[in-house]
């Protein structure tokens, strides 16, 4: 594999230099904010530091993918969102359902296939193919928030906001290139600006739920 090879996904990139997408790059800095805030907001509480510390990184792998717009960059995108994700599912396993640590982290792996059997279907759906890889996520926290709802309805609610926040995010992230020609600048930089504050909000859901808890 080249991972030199450079990349070009997006409207706003129009040549492969380094700031062929000021906007997509510049607009990275709300998730170093959100992690920051979310970081000192969260003092004591180990799991939701661990959730901020990656979620900076997640700002800087985006960063350097929509700079570089690299083979190499893009897995610095990837990587960071992924071990969000996975340890998000590992804490509601554990926390919101009270799963001994063994189930959690077989619910945690069985995210794997699950993904995958949602990413072969919206690939074959129009529009939802575009963003097929993610639609995973805003349907297990939706499914979670919804069933969550009679036990713990805070969370519930929570994870619902949560849910919807990325279903927005994810729709502005598959307009961009279909809106190229009426938006040169593209839609993609609203991906990171709601992921931001979508993964922070999914720090503050975990974290009110575990103050709660310790009452």
């Amino acid at each position: 594999m080249d991972w030199t090879r450079t990349i070009d996904g997006y409207c706003e990139r129009t040549d492969p230099s380094y700031w062929s997408e000021p906007i997509n790059a510049v607009t990275n800095l709300a998730f170093i904010l959100v992690a920051v805030f979310m970081w000192r907001r969260t003092a004591g509480y180990g799991e939701a530091r661990f959730l901020s510390a990656v979620l900076f990184v997640i700002g800087v792998g985006s960063y350097l993918f929509h700079t570089h717009a690299t083979a190499w960059s893009a897995v610095l995108d990837v990587l960071p969102i992924i071990l969000f994700s996975l340890t998000y599912i590992f804490l509601a396993n554990r926390d919101y359902w009270k799963w001994p640590i063994w189930l959690a982290f077989l619910g945690t792996i069985a995210y794997f296939p699950y993904s995958a059997a949602v990413a072969w279907a919206a690939s074959h759906l129009p529009f939802f193919n575009i963003s097929a890889e993610y639609w995973a996520l805003p349907l297990m926290i939706g499914a979670y928030g919804f069933a969550l709802r009679g036990r713990l309805p805070e969370t519930a609610n929570g994870l619902t906001i949560g849910a919807g926040i990325l279903s927005v995010s994810l729709t502005a992230r598959s307009l961009d290139e279909l809106l190229c020609s009426s938006i040169p600048s593209g839609t993609h930089f609203l991906w990171h600006i709601l992921n931001a504050i979508m993964l922070g909000w999914m720090i503050e859901v975990w974290w009110r739920h575990t103050q709660r808890s310790d009452l």
